[in-house]
């Protein structure tokens, strides 16, 4: 089967890998990322297999413009991957308006934009698999990371609706959580808020632990995992990538359980369902 995929953030990283493991196996891209000259060696060696789209994911209507543009050039659309992202870091406190809305504007928003704007293609092929990069930081907020976590919560709660949306006009949704890759998320893709004198020996012990504890794999692992997903007849609504954020994943799961559990009582004793009060909404 030869399919046609749609690739945000396309241009480096992991997107970059999912755009070359699609080429490899003879499939079309619509790569679409803010730079795309880093493309052009990959466009002189598959043709017209490879469009490549400048795109800000930030700009709706530039987002529809150029999944109409892929939809046109290729005459369909069936693995949309929604991986544009970049990662802000610093303590809550040190955000300042600005950067807290791109991270948001991005991570959230650009991901919403592709989502609505692929839709109505998939909806009337009645098929296709809407693929959402969030991260194990979708699952758990960590000191440092809270603005990205909070991109990510909110990429994975509007996509389990969307699934259930989506769904019964046989488009599937899967929100894919990776560990980490030696990818330019490190380098060029972080930016780091002001920092705070008072959180000085926090971001110290949090910089030990990362230094002791942080494993990578390369990107090419996480391009099969995809092809793994895609190519499955039942796809889940969530996959891990990687042994780490998947004990991560367990451990806060079961945490939540037992804390629920603990204040299960509390919790009962909140409610108590009564009918409507006399005039209520009058």
């Amino acid at each position: 089967m030869t399919r046609v995929w749609f690739i945000t953030g396309a241009s480096k990283g992991l997107g970059r890998a999912f755009t070359e493991a699609a080429l490899g196996a003879g499939e079309s891209v619509a790569a679409a990322a803010r730079t795309v000259s880093t493309l052009d060696q990959l466009r002189a060696e598959h043709g017209d297999r490879l469009l490549t789209l400048p795109l800000d994911v930030t700009d709706r209507a530039a987002v529809h413009a150029a999944v109409a543009k892929a939809s046109e050039h290729f005459g369909c659309l069936d693995v949309v991957v929604n991986n544009a992202g970049f990662m802000a870091t610093g303590m809550v406190e040190e955000f300042t308006e600005e950067l807290a809305r791109a991270q948001l504007e991005t991570n959230f928003f650009g991901a919403l934009w592709v989502s609505q704007a692929v839709l109505p293609v998939l909806r009337a092929q009645r098929s296709g698999h809407i693929v959402q990069i969030s991260s194990i930081g979708g699952i758990g907020g960590f000191p440092q990371s809270g603005l990205y976590s909070a991109s990510k919560f909110a990429l994975e709660g509007m996509s389990e609706a969307l699934a259930g949306e989506a769904a019964s006009f046989g488009v599937n949704v899967t929100i894919v959580e990776p560990g980490g890759y030696w990818t330019d998320l490190y380098t060029t893709g972080m930016v780091a808020a002001e920092p705070n004198e008072a959180y000085a020996p926090l971001r110290a012990e949090l910089a030990k632990q990362f230094a002791e504890g942080s494993v990578d794999s390369l990107p090419h692992l996480a391009a099969r995992a995809l092809r793994t997903l895609v190519d499955s007849d039942n796809p889940p609504l969530r996959l891990l990538l990687g042994s780490a954020v998947y004990d991560i994943a367990r451990e806060l799961t079961q945490a939540r359980l037992d804390t629920w559990a603990a204040w299960e009582d509390t919790s009962r004793a909140a409610e108590d369902a009564v009918a409507a009060p006399a005039g209520y909404g009058e």
